[in-house]
């Protein structure tokens, strides 16, 4: 741990590699960090070396006219998206911070995020931080130096390893440089809010909204918990609907929208930085910041969303139009788990209990395979993602 082991921080992708490779002759260990703010997510076997990549912080290229930035793994997010908003574009899948949520400090990394498959509300029209990877080089766990997708040089067959690497937690490689695709940013952005829904009814909505040709780009429903905190304080459920682009566009698909959904009550509007602010609460889940209880997503089909803490009592909200459940609950893991495996999605703890639970299945035994592949001594993050029923 790093407040145990005095963290390595190498400087170039050699320094990465020597590193890995010494680990792998002497069968040590090693825990992979960038700024280590998601570290408390997911238990860690012992081990022997901390490798931190911040100080890999080098933006390599950036061509703003083909929409495509190349950077090192330690790059802060909050610079990229400085950059990127001053030439007009953003970081599209909209990743989280998470900082407050799990009392965590410093500031997200690019290769943090990406490794954690971290996306934000947009998630729904714009795709997951996977679907934005265009290409990458690393070290894998055999200390081998490899590339995929854009600048390839040397590639490893049998794999889409952009999808593969992201959301693998740094268990089969370490990222050296990670090039991404940027987005236009929206020119004007309107959130409409209803209010009053129960969470099936509210899942209507959403599902409605989304199924129709309103190009919506947030889709959430906090129920009386979540909705009491800030910008809303409001005492009763509120769903919220994003819409963005050309003013001209926005206005229209609003009304459309309003009249469409005109049998779920009241629509109200938030402009501007009132709706900036507003999806950045959803997107930090900022209402269970502090509360002491386990904290899960369940991913879920967006349409039974709302079925997964039915079942489970505790405090719930709903994003990507149902299909992230964020849940408070102090049910047992195992069965929160086996909900969510009911209604075919999965769960993730983020405080309170094993944070991916145990290899099941076919799943399982192909996460085993590709773990082989990549690190068959076992020196990156060891015990990451395995967990305890």
């Amino acid at each position: 741990m790093l407040d145990q082991v005095r963290p390595l921080k190498p400087a170039t992708p050699e320094e990465v590699q020597a590193i890995v490779a010494e680990a792998g002759a002497h069968a040590r260990h090693i825990e992979v960090v960038g700024a280590g703010t998601k570290r408390s997510i997911g238990a860690m076997d012992p081990i022997d070396v901390v490798l931190s990549t911040q100080r890999l912080d080098r933006i390599v290229d950036y061509s703003p006219e083909e929409l495509v930035l190349t950077a090192q793994p330690g790059v802060r997010i909050a610079d990229l998206e400085k950059i990127c908003a001053s030439r007009g574009q953003m970081l599209a899948f909209e990743p989280p911070r998470w900082t407050r949520l799990l009392a965590a400090r410093g500031e997200p990394t690019l290769g943090g995020v990406i490794a954690a498959n971290l996306s934000g509300p947009r998630r729904i029209r714009a795709g997951a931080a996977r679907d934005h990877l265009l290409g990458f080089e690393g070290v894998s766990g055999r200390g081998e130096v490899f590339k995929a997708g854009g600048k390839v040089v040397k590639n490893v067959t049998g794999y889409d390893l952009m999808k593969l690497m992201a959301g693998s937690w740094g268990t089969l490689a370490i990222f050296t440089e990670l090039t991404i695709k940027v987005l236009p940013a929206p020119r004007t952005e309107l959130t409409l809010l209803l209010f009053g829904l129960a969470d099936v009814r509210a899942a209507e909505a959403m599902q409605a909204a989304l199924n129709g040709p309103f190009e919506v780009s947030g889709a959430a429903h906090l129920p009386t918990f979540a909705a009491r905190s800030r910008p809303l304080k409001a005492e009763m459920p509120v769903t919220a609907l994003r819409l963005e682009g050309f003013e001209a566009s926005v206005e229209a698909r609003a009304q459309a929208l309003v009249a469409a959904l005109s049998g779920f009550g009241r629509i109200d509007e938030l402009e501007g930085d009132h709706s900036r602010d507003f999806w950045v609460q959803v997107r930090e889940a900022e209402a269970f910041a502090g509360d002491p209880r386990p904290l899960w997503r369940l991913s879920l089909p967006p349409a039974q969303g709302w079925k997964g803490p039915h079942a489970l009592p505790g405090d719930a909200l709903y994003d990507w139009g149902g299909g992230l459940a964020w849940l408070l609950t102090e049910e047992p893991a195992e069965k929160v788990r086996r909900v969510a495996r009911d209604l075919g999605g999965h769960a993730l703890c983020l405080r309170g209990a094993e944070a991916f639970g145990p290899r099941e299945g076919a799943l399982g035994e192909l996460q085993g395979r590709v773990k082989a592949a990549f690190d068959p001594l076992g020196v990156l993050n060891p015990g990451r993602m395995e967990g305890a029923a």
